[in-house]
């Protein structure tokens, strides 16, 4: 699969268990994509990580989306506190 041809790229867990020289290029990669205009869904528990690459995180708790922070605006704090909720609040 020739991954610069599609529009949309999800990835899950991408750095999972690979050492720090492999992640480093994963991040290139996914930041190149993203350059191009494609979007690019990263699915992750390593908040840091998502914090690092991502525009826009989406916490979920018991299935469903508790709240929305942009790069700006997300810690890992701020992510926790969201991944705990049961209901949907307000960034």
């Amino acid at each position: 699969m020739d991954v610069h041809r599609r529009d949309v790229l999800i990835l899950d867990e991408p750095t999972r268990g690979i050492d720090v020289g492999a992640k480093y290029e994963i991040y290139s990669i996914i930041n190149a994509m993203a350059e191009q205009g494609k979007a690019v869904l990263v699915i992750s528990s390593e908040l840091p990580e998502l914090i690092g690459i991502c525009d826009r995180v989406y916490a979920m708790a018991a299935g469903r989306i508790t709240g929305e922070v942009s790069r700006a605006d997300a810690t890992p704090e701020r992510l926790m506190q969201y991944m705990t909720q049961t209901e949907e609040a307000s960034p």
